[in-house]
Parts: C-alpha cells; sequence; structure tokens
C-alpha cells in the first residue's frame, strides 16, 4: 500500500474514531429529528414532515471531502454524482447546480437559447404549485399560462389545457403534486399532437415512474432538488438533467458565469484543458492568445455547488431504493389510518400506471373549518403540517400582477381544504401507532 493510500486509511479510521467518541450510536442518524424507535416519545418528539436520511456514512463523506479532496467548491465528487445520478434515472447527462430553485432557473434559460424561443413565447403550468417553478418563466421573459388543477389528483386539468394552446406556446412544464404524476399518457399525446416541449419540475418526484419509466425520460429537460426536505439530500443542492448534451452544456455554462470552458473534475487540473487546446485565439475580435477559461459565451451566475456535497449525494444515491420504498409504505399507512379515522377527508391515489415516489401524504378536507380544525390538532400534538405550497400562485403579492385568481376556481378552493403531512422514510411503526391513537380520541 502506498504512502497516500495508508494516510487516507487512517483518516477514515480516525474519522469514524472521532463519530463514536462523540454519540452512542451514529448509525442513528439515519432516524434524525429524534424519530427513532429508540427514543421516539408519543406527544413529546416532534414529527417532521421530513428531513435528511442520513447516517454515519454522510458524515464520513463530508469530512474526508474537506480534509482529503482537492476542491472546496465543484470538482471530482460532483462530477462523479453527476454521472453517478444520470446512470441511476437513465438520463445521459446531468449538471448539480446548488438547489433546486436554480436547477430551473438555469434550465428554462438553456432550453430557451438551445430551441430558440423568443421573449413572450408561452409555457404551460399548473396555476397552483411551488414559486420557483413559475419564476424561471418570468425571469427569462417568457409568458406563463396557466391552468386549472382536477380536484381528484391536484395536478393541472388535462381537459383544460388544448383551449389555451396558441401559436406561440412552446411547452409545457409539469411538476408533479407531491410526486404523483397525472395521465402521461394524455400529457404527451398533447405534446405530440402540438408539437410542444415537456419541460419537467422534479424536485419533488425524483423516482416517481409512469409504465415503469422515470417521468424525466419523458421530458426534454427535468430539474431536480437536494434540499433537505426531498427525496435525496445534499443539504442544499440541485441538478438539471437531459439527453440532449448542448441543453446540458448551456446549462452548465449559465451555472458557471457564463463561460465557455466545459473542463469537470480532473480535467480542471490539465494543463491543456479537456479540449487539448486551452490557450489558443479563442475570441474572434481580439488576434492574441486566450486561456479558454475565460471565455465567456453566456450571461450567467455563480451557482455551482460545493464538492463535499457530490460526496453526500454518492452516499445517498445508493440508498435511494430503500428511500422510495419507505416513502410508499409511510403515504400508504397514514392514508389507510386517516381515511379510516377522519371522516370526510380524502386522499389521492396515484394512478394505475404511475408508481409515485410520495414527497407527502395529501389530505383533501370537506370544507374549510375542517382543515383548520384537522391541522391545528396535528401541530398542537407535535405533527408538522404544510400546505399545498402557495396555494392559487396568484393569490400571492408577488404574482398577483399576473391575471385574476377567480378565473381558477378550483386552485381557490386549495388554501381552504388542501394541506399534507409527511410520507419520510424515517416514519416506523410507533409514529404510526401514535398517529392512530391521536385519531382516535379526537
Amino acid at each position: 500500500m502506498t504512502l497516500i493510500n495508508e494516510k487516507k486509511v487512517t483518516l477514515e479510521t480516525e474519522i469514524r474514531n472521532f463519530l463514536t467518541s462523540t454519540a452512542n450510536n451514529f448509525d442513528t442518524l439515519k432516524y434524525l429529528y429524534n424519530t427513532t424507535p429508540e427514543n421516539f416519545v408519543a406527544s413529546q418528539t416532534p414529527i417532521y414532515y421530513s428531513g435528511p436520511y442520513w447516517d454515519n456514512e454522510e458524515i464520513v463523506a463530508i469530512m474526508k471531502a474537506v480534509l482529503s479532496g482537492q476542491w472546496i467548491t465543484s470538482g471530482e465528487s460532483v462530477h462523479k454524482f453527476e454521472e453517478q445520478f444520470s446512470k441511476q434515472f437513465n438520463i445521459k447527462h446531468s449538471v448539480m447546480v446548488n438547489s433546486g430553485s436554480s436547477a430551473n432557473l438555469v434550465m428554462v434559460g438553456a432550453v430557451k437559447k438551445y430551441l430558440e424561443w423568443q421573449d413572450n413565447d408561452e409555457i404551460i403550468l399548473s396555476v397552483v404549485g411551488f414559486p420557483t417553478t413559475l419564476a424561471p418563466i418570468l425571469q427569462h421573459n417568457l409568458k406563463p399560462v396557466f391552468i386549472d388543477i382536477e380536484l381528484n389528483s391536484l395536478n393541472f386539468d388535462l381537459e383544460l389545457i388544448e383551449e389555451k394552446i396558441t401559436n406561440k406556446t412552446k411547452a409545457i412544464f409539469l411538476s408533479p403534486v407531491l410526486g404523483n404524476p397525472p395521465n402521461m399518457d394524455r400529457l404527451l399525446t398533447i405534446c405530440e399532437k402540438y408539437n410542444l416541449q415537456l419541460l419537467l419540475d422534479n424536485c419533488d418526484s425524483l423516482g416517481s415512474t409512469w409504465q415503469g419509466q422515470y417521468l424525466n425520460e419523458y421530458a426534454i429537460a427535468s430539474s431536480c432538488s437536494f434540499y433537505p426536505a426531498h427525496h435525496i439530500s445534499t443539504g442544499e443542492g440541485g441538478m438539471v438533467s437531459s439527453n440532449v448534451k448542448e441543453i446540458v452544456s448551456i446549462v452548465r455554462s449559465l451555472a458557471y458565469w457564463g463561460r465557455d470552458c466545459y473542463c469537470v473534475g480532473a480535467a480542471n487540473l490539465l494543463p491543456c484543458g479537456t479540449c487539448g487546446n486551452r490557450f489558443d485565439r479563442w475570441l474572434p475580435d481580439y488576434d492574441g492568445i486566450v486561456d479558454h477559461k475565460y471565455i465567456f459565451t453566456n450571461i450567467g451566475y455563480n451557482l455551482k455547488p460545493l464538492d463535499l456535497q457530490g460526496a453526500i449525494g454518492l452516499v445517498q444515491l445508493k440508498k435511494f431504493a430503500e428511500i422510495d420504498r419507505k416513502r410508499r409504505y409511510s403515504k400508504q399507512r397514514l392514508q389507510t389510518i386517516l381515511e379510516q379515522y377522519v371522516e370526510g377527508i380524502r386522499v389521492p391515489n396515484e394512478l394505475p400506471k404511475a408508481e409515485t415516489c410520495w414527497f407527502g401524504t395529501p389530505i383533501i378536507c370537506p370544507d374549510r373549518e375542517s382543515k383548520r380544525s384537522l391541522v391545528e390538532y396535528f401541530e398542537q400534538n407535535k405533527i408538522q403540517t404544510r400546505n399545498y405550497f402557495a396555494g392559487n400562485i396568484l393569490l400571492q403579492p408577488a404574482y398577483k400582477h399576473l391575471e385574476q385568481a377567480a378565473n381558477y376556481p378550483n386552485a381557490n378552493i386549495v388554501l381552504d381544504r388542501v394541506f399534507f403531512i409527511g410520507a419520510a422514510p424515517h416514519y416506523h411503526e410507533k409514529i404510526f401507532d401514535y398517529v392512530e391513537k391521536l385519531l382516535i380520541a379526537k
């Protein structure tokens, strides 16, 4: 064994010894927020709607990346994570960025440039959701065209889409509700009929499938979030994926200051770069030799992740099958309990061709008062709840100028009647038993 390898083994041993010395059992980090069977106390321990599904392996990866890695910012670990993420979710190319919101921002910008969309071209999307699906459309001078939701799944109503399509419509931006896809056959038929692209905000639906294929396989480009609440977490972080290499190249440029250089990972250390021609006459209006790393072809940002986030991501990918299975089980258990003991509520189901990796357990109440009462009861008993995000986005101060909220009657029901609790992989039988006893006593 070389001296370098011996030092790496010693470092890892020292890290593990440190972790062991600072916790009785550091593996219990897999059940964050004190929700393990060993230490969960009914009515005392908070039940958070989600959280990072980490154990000591993520902590070791962080410390190794910081103490023995060659990069602090995006480097070899991020590059490996991009490759492994693409492989795991059956997509050719991926770029990691610093958040899911940033992923949406650069994805929309890259697709607009690649397909040569013009300002004020139209993008169709649900009027209910999280603002960072809508914001990039506006930020890239495109026009959002809203679709009301249907109340079975809470997804946008596919039967309303065609009447909104014009000669300026370029794409449909799908964001499945809490991971649950709409009828993808119908949606894809509409896209094909009108020659529209499908964009996917996959931040809440990583791992969800339709007819055995991941949702991202149906889209020209997709985004993903690694925020702590999401299916896998790197603390913060996001990803853009596509089978179109040029789209991903534009995404990387936009996220890396707009530069033309496409070196990643260890290639950044090569004196000649990936292209083998790093120093050349790169500028058409300048006859001198220029370093390709300082050529800028886009007006970009700095949205790079840290390399330690890539190291965490590599560990998280190994756990994804377990996370998927446990999220599905948590939702099913909670749905059974809720529908048995809470009169009048409804929990949406997935369609027959879908397998949903649930972000949360959606609850549709019969009226405003029943929602208020149930949310209050959960929160008072330390079960965390969340709104279905913004509700009708046109009610929000930042977006109310776009259109009248009254045009979307089903969306206006959301804040009155809809909320969700978790479907987290951390949940276990003591939690399910507590929720059941709590609802029996209500």
